[in-house]
């Protein structure tokens, strides 16, 4: 990615700002607002700013651990992910604080297929649960027995037909119940081994990786079509390690693969009317985590800031009308919002959409300060985004500029909930902030952000340590609370935004409105 970012240092303001947010103790209740706040209207930036703290996104990110701890169920303990129990929670906590608000509160329902997770689980000799998945095309069941290695070969450099020939199996029980076939990688598809290992008897599979060179160490996970479209058991995969670990003498193992449900999940839609109601200032955040944890950045952190924002918001009178998102299944595919989106499409309403913002990753523990790159300014090659993107592209940028706080440009690569918004024929107009995910945090970012060169954005990314604790911890990043200080800036960021179109999008659209009351003279 190519840089236009804004060069003046953090200045002593941040530094000072990480060594108070180190000093930070949630109350118990979920409103951590400065006393007042709750029960003021906050038309002004200096009033708003004051009201959203990190202490009160934080403890919605809080009380969002809480409900994936107490919503652990057998196939996704500690998760929010939409479909289960933890996404439910998430949205009754949301969807209670915005109607005790007095915000217009609407579930927005949508259905989606639930994928329950595949299980490979070793009983004997050793018990222990290994990572695993399905393989496409690959039958359901749930089978306990005696594991069969077939013409493997654990001895360098492991070259095998396992599976691959009838002759294979030759010699080998699988007359008795509940008999799994352990193949390993190598020579032909994974659906001839699949569907040779089910005409031998074989009520379900293991493959597991070749182990031959450094790249099939690790877990293997592929397709059975075509060859094995007539296979109809079990078939998961496994590392070499694995693969060697229930291939001892005497192993037993248990392998399931459920079919999928189809579900219904809701968004969290919450409107506030304005004195224009055909002008609408939308912003959004996706509520659900992925399966592994409880997604406490990964979206924790814009949920919970775009929820303080919205509290904190509720008792203006807005010239344009505001509406605020809580997207479900973001990380099956942005299906909430595509749901949503393609019904405001059929019933005409999306005409009266003006622009959506998006927040997904606001508090990535070793962070950058990304901005979507509306106009395609930096030049990276994804497209730019509906006219109109680039005006609230400068919104962002002018507050970071304001304070001091480089910023960099980051494409609108269709991962987010901003996709169907701008996808063509729908031309709404978009912008958002992002912290960063899997990307890798260059030298030069340390030289603008500090952190680590050479490590994730958010280490946790996508995995069960995305805690509300790691997101506190720096994790990943040279200081404890690193985190924290990006949370602190971009919870202000999204209310100073918000506010700015509550009152105005005429540079974005061209709909007239009024100055922020107050805003004269305002600096951030």
């Amino acid at each position: 990615m190519s840089e236009r970012t804004a060069r003046r240092p953090l200045l002593l303001a941040v530094v000072a700002l990480a060594a108070s947010l180190l000093a930070i103790v949630l109350p118990a209740a979920a409103s951590s607002a400065p006393p007042g706040c709750a029960n003021r209207t906050n038309t002004t930036y200096q009033t708003l700013l004051q009201c959203v703290t990190v202490e009160g996104v934080r403890a919605h990110q809080a009380a969002f651990q809480e409900i994936a701890n107490d919503n652990a169920d057998p196939f996704y303990p500690g998760t929010r992910a939409a479909g289960t129990d933890g996404y439910q929670g998430s949205v009754d906590y949301v969807a209670g604080l915005l109607e005790d608000a007095g915000y217009d509160v609407t579930l927005d329902p949508f259905e989606f297929q639930f994928n329950f997770p595949a299980l490979l689980h070793q009983l004997t000799p050793v018990n222990a649960t290994y990572p695993t998945g399905s393989f496409t095309g690959s039958g359901t069941g749930d089978v306990t027995g005696a594991v069969i290695p077939v013409d493997i070969n654990l001895t360098p450099p492991r070259a095998n037909t396992s599976g691959c020939e009838a002759t294979d199996f030759a010699g080998l029980d699988f007359s008795g119940p509940n008999n799994i076939a352990l193949m390993q990688r190598g020579t032909c598809s994974f659906g001839i081994k699949a569907l040779n290992a089910q005409t031998a008897g074989a009520e379900a599979v293991i493959i597991f990786n070749q182990g031959n060179d450094p790249t099939r160490e690790a877990l293997i996970v592929g397709t059975l079509l075509p060859d094995g479209a007539a296979v109809t058991i079990p078939v998961v995969g496994g590392s070499f390690a694995n693969g060697v670990a229930l291939a001892q003498p005497g192993s037993t193992a248990r392998v399931r693969v459920l079919a999928p449900e189809t579900r219904t999940d809701f968004n969290v839609i919450a409107e506030l009317e304005g004195a224009n109601d055909e002008n609408v200032v939308m912003a959004g955040a996706h509520l659900d985590s992925v399966t592994e944890g409880p997604g406490i950045n990964d979206n924790g952190s814009g949920s919970a800031a775009l929820l303080e924002t919205a509290l904190m918001m509720a008792r203006i009178e807005p010239e344009n009308t505001l509406r605020f998102a809580w997207w479900g299944a973001e990380e099956e595919g942005l299906i909430g919002s595509e749901a949503y989106v393609a019904d405001q499409v059929a019933t005409g309403d999306i005409d009266d959409i003006a622009l959506y913002l998006n927040y997904d990753m606001v508090g990535s523990p070793n962070y950058v300060f990304f901005v979507y790159d509306g106009d395609n300014s930096d030049n990276v090659g994804a497209p730019a985004g509906p006219p109109g993107s680039k005006e609230i592209e400068d919104v962002y940028e002018a507050y970071f500029t304001a304070r001091g706080i480089p910023y960099k440009g980051t494409d609108f690569s269709g991962r987010s909930d901003y996709g169907p918004f701008i996808a063509t024929g729908v031309d709404i107009p978009a912008g958002g902030l992002f912290t960063g995910a899997e990307g890798i945090k260059t030298a030069e970012e340390v030289g603008l952000w500090g952190g680590i060169a050479g490590a994730q954005y958010d280490p946790c990314y996508h995995i069960a340590c995305d805690t509300f604790a790691g997101t506190g911890s720096g994790t990943g990043s040279t200081a404890p609370g690193r985190g924290l200080i990006a949370l602190e800036v971009n919870s202000d960021l999204i209310a100073y935004a918000q506010l700015t179109f509550a009152f105005s999008t005429e540079t974005v659209n061209g709909v007239p409105g009024k100055p922020v009351p107050g805003s004269g003279g305002f600096t951030p």
